[in-house]
Formats: structure tokens, sequence, C-alpha cells
């Protein structure tokens, strides 16, 4: 997998900056009383508007929903026609330091995969613990080589 890494976030540009310090803000929104684990996503689209997301926990485990896809799925319902460019996301634990990036989940990977083949457009992510190392990935292809798309379907 090719994957950019930063020594930190200021190695970033400035526009990847805002985009990661945006997940950030919405990392400490996120509703995680059971795991602890706050995510949080920031997605830019080509118009420059940025919509966030976090990961929302139910005490029904497989009720709740993941930063990324809340995110993609709010830019989807509420912004429809403007392609998906980059997103950022970025974790903590509220009881032991996150200094390491984390990848998505399948399902998100999947999701975020399917965004990217519907609008033809690559979503470049940016992954991020609460410091230390910044990860870049192109696509989501990359993340999820062997896909799962419509043509199996056809």
């Amino acid at each position: 997998m090719e994957v950019k890494k930063y020594s930190s976030k200021e190695a970033l540009s400035t526009a990847d900056k805002v985009l990661l310090e945006e997940a950030i803000k919405s990392r400490e929104q996120a509703y995680a009383p059971y795991s602890r684990f706050k995510v949080g996503a920031a997605l830019l689209l080509e118009d420059g508007t940025i919509v966030k997301g976090n990961n929302q926990e139910n005490a029904a485990y497989p009720s709740g929903l993941c930063a990324e896809r809340v995110a993609i799925f709010a830019a989807s319902a509420n912004h429809p026609q403007k392609k998906m460019l980059a997103m950022a996301v970025t974790c903590r634990h509220s009881e032991k330091p996150t200094l390491t990036p984390f990848a998505s989940c399948g399902a998100c990977r999947q999701v975020m995969l399917e965004y990217e083949l519907v609008q033809e457009n690559p979503i470049r992510t940016l992954f991020y613990g609460e410091d230390g190392e910044v990860w870049e990935v192109a696509s989501t292809k990359l993340l999820l080589p062997f896909f799962f798309d419509k043509t199996v379907l056809e």
C-alpha cells in the first residue's frame, strides 16, 4: 500500500492542516461512552465546503456508526452533486495516548470506495491519532484492493 507519511500535522499543507483541525474538533464531540474511543472526520467537498462527522455509539452496539460514514452520508444527503475530494480522520482514546494513526474499518472503507466509484474521483485520506505522524493515502482503492462493487451484481 502506498502511504505518504508526515512526521507531524505541522508538516502538512495549510489546507490539510485546516481539514485535520476540523476533524479534531469533530472528534471531541463524538458520542463514545462505551469504547471511550473518539473518532472525528472532516470531508472536503469540491467547492471548499467541509462536512464533519464523528462516531456515534449506542448500547445496542450494532446501532452505532463510524465517523467516516457519518460525514460521507451527511455530505451525500446535503450536497449530493458535489464531489468529495479529501477526508481527515483522527482518533483519541480517553484512557491512553493515541500516538499513531489508524486506518478506517472495513465497512467505512467499502462506503468510501463506493463514493469514489460513483463520483469517478478518488477521496484522498489523512489518518491521525492525537499526536505524532500523519498518514496520507491517495485513494480508498489502496486501502481496499480487492473491493466489491456493482459490477459483481450485474
